[in-house]
């Protein structure tokens, strides 16, 4: 796998394959797929899904490593009001919002950039909350191996308010803590911070 890079780049074997399956979707739901505003719609939900999907050919460890300097800096780091765009897995449709993420270094911090590229990476595959959480925690955890790891997320989800429920204003609140964010006070300083605005 490639490091991280932000790319709309599309194998033309896959778009063709959900140009075609796009086709068949648009003319069951009882569209005409040849009239001029949609011709162009399956080629184009393609090239859009296979960004949407993109972290699938990207290895957030890897994004990590690359940026990863050995300082003795001993306090919390919070990177927080990362925007996040996924999609959910159970009905294909997006739920976004924002993470807030903090780590506690053990000897090496990491460029501060890489921390919203691995929320990106984690984010652009089908997903549900909960394990975006885990796995952005446990990434974080594994590769940097700091002495302690704070998640949080904050999404809205369509599929609640699209259809379902239809509840506009919910927000779902997921949470991960690892190491030193275990403890009780630790934990309160990283929520006091991300729910303060300091400017």
């Amino acid at each position: 796998m490639a490091s991280y890079r932000f790319f709309e780049e599309y194998t033309e074997k896959v778009t063709d394959k959900l140009v075609d399956n796009y086709t068949n979707i648009m003319t069951e739901l009882g569209e005409d797929v040849t009239r001029e505003g949609i011709t162009k719609t399956p080629e184009r939900a393609s090239k859009a899904m296979q960004s949407f999907t993109s972290g699938y050919c990207q290895d957030p460890a890897e994004i990590l490593r690359s940026a990863m300097f050995a300082e003795d800096y001993h306090d919390m780091v919070i990177v927080k009001d990362i925007e996040l765009y996924s999609l959910c897995e159970h009905h294909i449709l997006p739920f976004f919002g924002k993470a807030h993420i903090a780590y506690i270094p053990n000897g090496h911090i990491v460029g501060l950039s890489k921390i919203p590229r691995i929320v990106d990476v984690f984010a652009r595959r089908l997903q549900v909350q909960e394990r975006l959480t885990h796995d952005i925690l446990e990434c974080i955890n594994s590769t940097l191996k700091p002495k302690g790891v704070a998640v949080v997320i904050e999404a809205s989800h369509m599929c609640m308010m699209m259809r379902g429920v239809q509840k506009q204003n919910s927000v779902t609140t997921t949470s991960g803590f690892r190491g030193q964010f275990e403890k009780i006070e630790t934990r309160s300083e990283f929520l006091k911070l991300i729910s303060s605005n300091l400017s």
